[in-house]
């Protein structure tokens, strides 16, 4: 079964990058057929689809942030890292990674998450 721990600073001032890791076991970012994925949480509002990367290495983002997101790889650690630049306070969320066989979430028969990490944008 795949496990998936995000990673990162809890608190971000506005202006800079935030940049969240997620570390995978039970599963191989290369060779299993899911999209890895992150979504995160608002205060006080639904969650928010941010963006995935394939087994290939193709990215896909929202197109609300897409201006300001990236997501990369390191193969060698079995990790994904989503980079949100020139963040402000209403990127402040609790961010999850996860895995699923859809794009998008929930997608059948079932994604994995993380347990999430609150990121926080204040001075």
């Amino acid at each position: 079964q795949v496990q998936l721990r995000e990673s990162g600073p809890g608190l971000v001032k506005p202006s800079q990058t935030l940049s969240l890791t997620c570390t995978v076991s039970g599963g191989s970012i290369t060779t299993d057929h899911y999209y890895w994925k992150w979504i995160r949480r608002p205060p006080g509002k639904g969650q928010e689809w941010v963006g995935a990367m394939d087994s290939s290495g193709s990215t896909y983002y929202s197109p609300s942030l897409k201006s300001r997101t990236s997501i990369s790889r390191d193969t060698s650690k079995n990790q994904f890292t989503l980079q949100l630049r020139s963040v402000t306070p209403e990127d402040t969320a609790v961010y999850y990674c996860g895995a699923g066989h859809g794009l998008g979430f929930p997608s059948p028969p079932r994604d994995y998450w993380g347990q999430g990490t609150q990121v926080t944008v204040s001075s």
